[in-house]
């Protein structure tokens, strides 16, 4: 029988923290991470902003109108332009600590990073795009090890428990950010995506996640894993937040997105399929499978045998693609600390980075190829569809007892396809009879895909 969590505060929407006067809202986080179970807190949270720094930071967000534009339509004559608000303004955020935040140490879920690389003296990409839409970063989470696992354990901070089911973990490696949003203390929160690490987090905590793509400004600064697949992403308890943080972080112009979302509403749905569970070949969780399936259906109908065998013969060799790929891009990024902080490392982690220096180069070329085939089949797909959908796994979150290289596995052959793809996700929360929660995969062919307002405009009311 699960155990379930004393009752933590109810999450509120972007709307209510705007409503609140910025000392108000600094007060209430705050106030919140105080009520967190002190094993959540000291696995989830990295650091904290204090009280008055996030009132300040808040109260930043005001108007998008610079002062400078205000004098010089003075000075002319002119009447100056009306004033509005940002999208994210008075947004209280929490920021995975693999992204730099200026004089905040970043560790990546280690012990030492900060002390093999030095403090950061300037904000990363995504922290400074935020405050641009106003909101504030209310501190930094923690995450496996150097984002490379997939379940949220982690032997230097704590196992991050789900908030609901402490006796389960939230899933990683993007655990503290999403255990918080789900948790309540934060209506937004920062995480990255290599193999699934927004998407599994997002499913198991009851979260809505977002996945961007490879190599673009909001990653690229950030303390790497494997730069071919690693993503930014972020998690939001609801859908109306989710669809507000993808037309402010994904979309190239919100009042455009917005016009051809609303044309979109009328007309032809978009073209999409889903792969149901019986499709994969291993055994789900009965209840998983079920309302996987029944969800995935209120979106499109099931793949057509061409397609899913088209599919599932181009993803054959994914997870070894995936491992070779991610494992040598780690060496290379980890291999001058790997002799001097070895005893640092959680040992498993050292052993993965260092066998990841030990890929022939068949193994690598191999791994390359399958990377290569696997685009092209995307591509083909994405020439007469608009979106695929799959589970993120094929089981609610797990006991520590039953993160087993089995259940990594079935996790990987449902999220693997979608990062040798290079491509973004939407995931989607799937509740499940016994009060834990599942989520689907909406995979796309870009971040500014109409297809996300078109699915979180049908979430909005409930799956």
């Amino acid at each position: 029988m699960d155990t379930i969590a004393p009752k933590t505060p109810a999450t509120l929407p972007f709307a209510a923290w705007q409503s609140m006067p910025p000392a108000d809202a600094a007060r209430e986080v705050h106030r919140r991470i105080a009520a967190l179970p002190a094993n959540l807190r000291a696995a989830a949270l990295a650091w904290v902003r204090p009280e008055s720094e996030l009132s300040a930071a808040l109260n930043v967000g005001g108007a998008l109108r610079p002062d400078s534009v205000v004098a010089d339509a003075s000075q002319s004559g002119h009447k100056a332009p009306p004033t509005f608000d940002p999208p994210l303004h008075g947004i209280p955020y929490l920021l995975k600590d693999l992204y730099d935040l200026a004089g905040v140490p970043t560790r990546a879920g280690s012990t030492f990073l900060d002390q093999a690389r030095g403090r950061p003296v300037q904000d990363g990409a995504i922290v400074g795009r935020l405050r641009e839409l106003g909101a504030a970063c209310a501190g930094k989470t923690h995450l496996v090890e150097f984002a490379a696992g997939l379940f949220g354990d982690n032997a230097h901070y704590g196992d991050c428990p789900h908030p609901q089911f402490p006796d389960r973990l939230s899933g990683g490696s993007s655990s503290g950010s999403a255990a918080l949003v789900a948790a309540g203390v934060t209506p937004l929160a920062i995480g990255s995506d290599t193999g699934g690490s927004v998407r599994l987090p997002a499913a198991f905590c009851g979260l809505y996640g977002f996945r961007l793509t490879p190599g673009d400004d909001f990653i690229r600064d950030a303390m790497p894993l494997s730069p071919t697949m690693d993503t930014a992403g972020w998690f939001t308890a609801n859908a109306g937040d989710m669809l507000t943080t993808w037309q402010a972080l994904a979309s190239s112009s919100r009042r455009e997105t917005a016009g051809k979302a609303s044309g979109l509403m009328t007309a032809a749905p978009p073209r999409g399929c889903y792969l149901p569970a019986a499709t994969f070949g291993f055994p789900f969780d009965p209840d998983t499978a079920t309302a996987c399936d029944r969800a995935a259906a209120t979106f499109t109908t099931a793949a057509d045998q061409n397609t899913a065998s088209t599919l599932l013969s181009s993803w054959q060799d994914a997870i070894e693609a995936y491992t070779v790929t991610a494992l040598h891009e780690a060496n290379r990024i980890h291999r001058d600390w790997l002799a001097p902080y070895h005893e640092h490392y959680e040992p498993g982690i050292w052993q993965r980075f260092t066998d990841g220096g030990h890929y022939t180069r068949d193994q690598l070329a191999k791994a390359a190829a399958t990377i290569a085939s696997v685009r092209v089949t995307w591509r083909q797909f994405f020439a007469d569809h608009d979106f695929l959908v799959l589970p993120c796994a094929p089981f609610p979150a797990l006991r520590k007892a039953d993160c087993t290289p089995e259940a990594r596995k079935q996790i990987l052959t449902l999220t693997t396809p979608a990062s040798l793809g290079g491509l973004p996700v939407l995931t989607i929360p799937v509740p499940l009879p016994c009060g834990l929660t599942a989520g689907l995969q909406i995979i796309l062919p870009a971040a500014d895909s109409l297809v996300v307002p078109w699915v979180l405009n049908d979430c909005s009311g409930g799956l």
